[in-house]
C-alpha cells in the first residue's frame, strides 16, 4: 500500500485564477515525502541526530489537471528504487475519486551535513521506504544543459531568512518559484523538470536566465559567477477557457474539476 495523506486546495495555494499552482504542487509531494519519515520514526529529529538530510538532486512532475480551489485531494509517495546513498520515489494527486491529476519521479541523495559527503541508507530507513513498482509516466533525462545563445536575464534575486529550510540552504521548492517569476503572464504552467546543481545559502544573488522554446521555459538560476544553482524546464501553454477565472464557474458549496 502507498503512502497518502488527504487534502484540500487552499486559497494560498492558487494563482489569481483559481488553479493549485506548480510550487504549491512540489509542496505538497515535499511534505508527502516529510510525513512519510516523521510517521516512520525517521524524521527532521532523527536526521538532525544522525546529521543526514535527504538533498533532493533532480524533479519531473506531468500534470494532467490541475485541481481547483476547494477541491478534495489525495497525495501519496512511492519509493522505488534504493542504491546506496540514492533514494528514488514517484509522487502523485489524485482526486477523492481516483482521478490521477499529477504525477512526479524524484532523485535524492542522503548527505551527512557535517562533511557533505554521501552516505549509505541505514536499515531504518530502507524499513520505512518500502519498495513498490514505479508508476507509469513519460520518464525524461535527468541531466539537463543550458541552451545555447543569450536568454533573457530577470531581476536578481537576494537569497534571504525567508527562503530558507532547517538545513540553512534555500528550500527545493524555492527555486521553483524562482523560475515561476519569469513565465509570461496567463499562461499555465502543466510540466516541470528541475535539477539542483548546487546549494545557495544566505545572501547568495540568484539571477533567472530564460530561453522560450516552442512551449518549453527553460531557466538557468545562476549564481554570481555565472553557474547554475539549478536548472528548470517548464511546460507553458496558454488556458482554456474552463481555466480562466476558475473559482466563478463552482457554486456555492461545491468543489471538483471544472473542465
Amino acid at each position: 500500500m502507498y503512502y497518502t495523506f488527504d487534502s484540500r486546495i487552499r486559497y494560498s495555494e492558487v494563482d489569481a485564477e483559481g488553479l493549485l499552482r506548480m510550487d504549491a504542487l512540489v509542496q505538497y509531494f515535499q511534505d508527502c515525502s516529510t510525513f512519510q519519515s516523521e510517521d516512520g520514526g525517521v524524521g527532521i529529529g532523527y536526521m538532525q541526530d544522525n546529521d543526514a538530510h535527504w538533498l533532493v538532486n533532480y524533479y519531473q512532475i506531468d500534470a494532467s489537471r490541475l485541481p481547483v480551489y476547494g477541491e478534495r485531494v489525495r497525495i501519496g509517495t512511492v519509493p522505488y528504487e534504493q542504491k546506496s546513498f540514492l533514494g528514488i520515489r514517484n509522487f502523485f494527486m489524485e482526486t477523492e475519486a481516483g482521478e490521477r491529476l499529477a504525477v512526479a519521479n524524484s532523485v535524492w541523495s542522503l548527505i551527512n551535513m557535517e562533511r557533505m559527503k554521501p552516505v549509505m541508507v541505514p536499515q531504518k530507513m530502507l524499513d520505512c521506504y518500502v519498495i513498490h513498482d514505479r508508476l507509469e509516466m513519460d520518464y525524461k533525462p535527468r541531466k539537463m544543459k543550458v541552451p545555447e545563445g543569450p536568454g533573457k536575464a530577470g531581476k536578481p534575486i537576494e537569497v534571504t531568512e525567508t527562503h530558507m529550510d532547517s538545513n540553512r540552504h534555500v528550500n527545493n521548492v524555492q527555486y521553483v518559484r524562482f523560475a515561476m517569476d519569469m513565465v509570461p503572464e496567463g499562461s499555465l504552467i502543466t510540466g516541470l523538470r528541475i535539477e539542483y546543481k548546487k546549494q545557495a545559502k544566505l545572501g547568495d544573488i540568484i539571477t533567472p536566465v530564460c530561453w522560450e522554446n516552442g512551449g518549453l521555459l527553460v531557466t538557468s538560476l545562476n549564481g554570481e559567477d555565472g553557474t547554475p544553482f539549478a536548472l528548470t524546464e517548464m511546460k507553458v501553454r496558454e488556458r482554456t477557457a474552463a481555466e480562466t477565472d476558475a473559482w466563478r464557474r463552482l457554486k456555492p458549496g461545491e468543489e471538483g474539476p471544472i473542465c
